[in-house]
């Protein structure tokens, strides 16, 4: 047992305790929350709905999710205990847990569990749907999360084949939970033994020379290998951009499903081919020709779609994949590199397919300012508190970590006071922060990576249009609705009405709701108030407590023929009825909240000046960029621009004012232009 698990055991009993008890919530239901939001940010899992329910006859479930593919269900069992000690799981409890939640499973499809329990009971939705669609499903993923520490005695659990169901047994305990929390871009390693596997190794043919910086091949890969690599792993062989564009889109390309069951001997002719990355390849020369025996951390940039339809076409059209083989280029990325290599290969690699720049939303601009801003700008102290702070957004996975990793005990506790955990947010925290004011709760409802994908693609539309829109303004009001959310999941949690389901979607919809209001009221809520104390006030606090009475009573009485209260929020009928009750809930909230609100005209206001102030700081940075680079290069790029009539006169003009620096100066509005005119030199191969 190494002594960083035992750390990272604490540090992770510490978080919970703080989570917990800032969203009022119990320890073991914010342990299963922070333990899937970093399996589903990490791409293990598609999402995860929290749904509790246990009884004495030994079945036991503590969340779900229906995958997109509709023939398999993830089921959830917790193993949490608060334990102060790391402690062992052992091979006996591993199968009574698991014996637990697969006794549910076959509870609800074979014994119609359902008509036992009571309507309003959390399992009751859960119970009745797995009842109806069991016949649809072929995989059950049973799903087991435990604080403790995994014995080394227990190794794979093999899937079994029951009732015409394939389950799968998945155990995260707190080392793997470590592993994925500390590695390189924060997810597991995928290691494929092609031999052991398949009881072969793919042949291929060397695409790289000796003196290159990397290795490259080319693969002719059988689709039934490719299909079943999909099976096994699922969305975690698709690079996280792609994971993205496809959940946005869909999964089965109509055209490849064709080709598929009517002419698979073209499937090789008529498709592009896949473009993947590698961490390390270990190939090996045979009487033949050379072979690749084993790949770490197979990434598919372009091909997911390819992979998906392969796997679903097989699965849900019993088609055979005999006949078909796929083209795969593999290019292998050193991990010190791949974080600046594989978003160009991905990015290149979609681009014949238009997959447009806000698909790569990872790498988009945005991020690049919101997280400049979070380093900058002091959040000031909430009443009471002596000291200012920051919130730290996250803009790539792990950065959090990353930065108490390598610093000393005195310097972490700096970090901390500057950056508390409690006000650190990422890509996909934003995205549900926004959407929810932004009249879309459904995404929300439809779990993280999803709503993080339609954010993506808004925000980049509206990015091209005017990237001065997103300054700091932007950034403190995005601050301010982070404080609402978690604020309103705080006073959710203790109304006397919760009894502790579906909060992650009365939060949403009490938001969204209140969001209507105002634009009903052609008013906007005031979150410069909330920014500038870091609170809300005891208006809003109330006002919160009465939209979500009302967002709860409307939920919990679906349309008919619908039992899953998760599911149905998961509609846009749902959000639809919910917005007929703005008038309502208008009369119901108090005076001084109503007279609170903002006139957007005067919001109007404010955001324009933002975005010119904005302006001025894009200037003044290009300015300083531009000042930094010697008259001597300025004078180089011109000279060989020229030579390849790569410039305007214009562009001429202003190189030859900065190929006097510091003699002359380029204006701000020069700046810029020459920071067009640098990215156009650069792509020519002028340096």
């Amino acid at each position: 047992m190494s002594m960083d698990i035992e750390e990272f055991f604490h540090d992770f009993r510490q978080d919970l305790l703080s989570g917990a008890e800032a969203r009022e919530d119990f320890l073991e239901a914010e342990f299963a929350l922070s333990a899937t939001k970093e399996l589903e940010e990490s791409g293990a899992i598609e999402g995860f709905e929290p749904c509790h329910y246990k009884a004495p006859r030994g079945m036991r479930v503590d969340g779900y999710w229906l995958n997109d593919d509709g023939i398999s269900i993830d089921l959830f069992i917790v193993d949490f205990a608060n334990r102060e000690v790391l402690e062992s799981l052992t091979r006996s409890d591993v199968d009574a847990l698991f014996k637990r939640i697969e006794n549910f499973f076959t509870a609800c499809s074979l014994k119609g569990l359902y008509s036992e329990l009571e309507e309003t009971s959390l399992g009751y939705g859960l119970a009745r749907d797995i009842s109806s669609r069991a016949s649809t499903f072929a995989k059950v993923n049973f799903y087991l999360l435990s604080e403790r520490l995994l014995s080394e005695k227990v190794q794979a659990i093999e899937d079994k084949l029951y009732q015409g169901w394939t389950f799968t047994y998945n155990i995260w305990d707190i080392a793997r939970l470590h592993r994925i929390k500390t590695s390189r871009g924060a997810k597991e390693e995928v290691v494929i033994d092609f031999e052991s596997m398949f009881g072969q190794g793919i042949p291929c043919l060397p695409a790289h020379i000796k003196s290159a910086d990397y290795e490259s091949y080319l693969m002719v890969m059988p689709a039934t290998i490719l299909g079943d690599l999909y099976g096994k792993y699922g969305d975690r062989l698709l690079e996280q951009n792609v994971r993205c564009f496809l959940q946005a889109r869909g999964k089965v390309n109509k055209g490849m499903r064709s080709t598929i069951l009517n002419d698979p001997e073209m499937f090789f002719a008529y498709n592009n081919g896949i473009t993947a990355t590698a961490r390390e390849v270990i190939a090996e020369p045979k009487a033949d020709g050379i072979y690749i025996r084993e790949i770490k951390d197979l990434q598919i940039v372009n091909g997911g779609q390819t992979t998906a339809s392969l796997f679903h076409t097989s699965r849900k059209d019993k088609a055979s994949l005999e006949k078909i083989f796929v083209q795969m280029k593999l290019s292998v990325v050193d991990s010190e590199k791949g974080e600046e290599i594989i978003p160009r290969i991905s990015e290149y690699a979609n681009t014949q397919n238009k997959v447009n720049a806000a698909d790569f939303f990872s790498n988009h601009p945005f991020h690049i300012r919101m997280e400049e801003f979070s380093r900058r700008l002091w959040a000031p102290p909430q009443q009471g508190a002596l000291r200012e702070s920051k919130w730290f957004y996250e803009r790539a996975r792990g950065q959090y970590s990353d930065a108490q990793a390598k610093i000393s005990k005195a310097e972490k506790k700096k970090f901390l006071a500057e950056f508390p955990s409690s006000q650190m947010f990422a890509k996909t925290d934003l995205a549900k922060f926004e959407n929810v004011w932004e009249d879309k709760p459904t995404y929300v409802n439809l779990g993280a990576q999803k709503n993080f994908a339609q954010y993506a693609k808004r925000i980049g539309q509206e990015w091209a249009k005017n990237p001065d829109n997103f300054n700091e303004l932007y950034y403190k009001r995005a601050i301010a609705r982070a404080i609402l959310f978690r604020k309103t999941e705080k006073i959710v949690s203790v109304q006397s009405w919760y009894s502790g389901g579906y909060r992650a979607n009365i939060v949403a919809y009490t938001l969204a709701l209140l969001s209507r209001l105002c634009a009903d009221m052609g008013k906007s809520f005031d979150f410069m108030k909330v920014w500038e104390t870091q609170d809300i006030t005891d208006v809003m606090r109330d006002a919160i407590e009465i939209t979500a009475k009302v967002v709860f009573d409307s939920i919990m009485t679906p349309m008919a023929g619908i039992s899953n209260i998760s599911e149905w929020c998961k509609k846009e009928a749902c959000w639809d009825r919910l917005q007929l009750k703005s008038g309502e809930l208008k009369s119901l909230l108090p005076k001084p909240f109503l007279g609170g609100l903002v006139d957007k005209e005067n919001i109007v206001e404010e955001v324009r000046s933002a975005a010119k102030v904005q302006k001025i700081d894009n200037g003044i940075e290009a300015q300083k960029k531009i000042m930094s680079i010697p008259a001597a290069k300025w004078r180089q790029i011109m000279a060989d621009g020229n030579k390849k009539n790569l410039f305007s006169p214009m562009e001429i003009g202003i190189l030859q004012v900065a190929s006097k620096i510091p003699a002359k100066i380029p204006s701000e509005k020069q700046s810029i232009i020459l920071i067009d005119v640098l990215a156009k030199a650069t792509l020519e191969g002028i340096n």
